[in-house]
């Protein structure tokens, strides 16, 4: 009898990962299902370094009163409407019918689904009361200006509604630090000039380029989240290219995103911050409801 070397000889049944077929046969970019565990303090692991004496520590089941205590908090701080983040897509709807003028919501899709993920955007605009789109390549690795993202865009554009596209320099240290960099938005807004578009989070470290692209682009839009006020206006943060401009020849273009749960204090106290920035006062107003109200059409 001839003697045979086999190269793909399968492990019984018994012997099998029970995940290994649903990880390996997944999306691209899945993890391998024999992943070793990763170094400490390493991917998104690396915000609790950067970000010491936030309130990321908080425990997801820490209970902090639902969507009743959110509104009563809202509510005396004199906060109209908020933009939600954190709610699945298959939450939206319901959020949108108990809370139908207190929150702008908008959906994630893979740019992967193609336009499955097209058909499902209308849908979720059409029938749950979606406000827009959401891109955070912070998130899938995949840069604003991808093509695969074109067919949402068109879509937006075709629903009448902006996208938010993630704006900003990531601490996950096990991915490019700048997939969030504002040239990749320039492209989307010289591809798609019709289409409203935030640049989420400001930008930062690249807020001169954000300022230009602002100056640049007429429905190029841009919020302060994930940035505590009262340092906006320290010397040497960075910040002065664009407190200078927001006050001056871009003060109809910026946004307040006062991002809470990243500061463990109240909604007042950031309110106050931004109104102890040096602001003219008509400027403050603007950045704190007149734009955002502007740019959402609720005024």
């Amino acid at each position: 009898m001839s003697r045979v070397i086999d190269m793909e000889v399968n492990v019984p049944h018994c012997l099998r990962s029970p995940h290994g077929e649903q990880v390996d046969h997944g999306r691209p970019g899945t993890p391998f299902s024999e992943s070793l565990p990763r170094p400490a303090g390493y991917g998104f692991d690396n915000y609790e370094h950067v970000f010491r004496g936030s309130d990321r520590s908080a425990s997801s089941d820490e209970d902090d009163g639902g969507m009743e205590r959110l509104v009563a908090d809202m509510d005396r701080a004199g906060i109209a409407v908020g933009y939600l983040v954190g709610a699945r897509n298959a939450d939206i709807g319901t959020i949108k019918r108990q809370y139908s003028d207190r929150f702008i919501c908008f959906a994630t899709l893979n740019p992967m689904d193609g336009m499955r993920a097209v058909r499902e955007l209308e849908r979720l605009v059409k029938e749950d009361g979606v406000g827009g789109l959401r891109v955070n390549a912070l998130y899938n690795c995949v840069t604003a200006n991808d093509r695969r993202y074109y067919p949402l865009y068109a879509k937006c554009v075709e629903l009448d509604i902006p996208v938010r596209i993630y704006t900003a320099m990531n601490y996950a240290n096990d991915r490019p630090y700048d997939l969030g960099h504002p040239r990749y938005i320039d492209d989307v807004a010289v591809d798609f000039p019709e289409l409203r578009i935030i640049a989420g989070l400001g930008g930062w470290p690249w807020v001169n380029e954000m300022v230009g692209l602002l100056r640049r682009h007429p429905n190029l839009y841009c919020d302060t989240a994930a940035h505590r006020p009262r340092y906006l206006a320290q010397k040497g943060s960075g910040w002065e290219q664009f407190l200078q401009f927001g006050n001056t020849l871009l003060q109809d273009k910026i946004m307040t995103g006062l991002s809470r749960y990243l500061f463990g204090t109240s909604f007042e106290d950031l309110i106050a911050e931004y109104r102890n920035l040096p602001l003219k006062d008509s400027v403050v107003e603007k950045w704190l409801y007149g734009n955002a109200a502007r740019f959402f059409r609720l005024a």
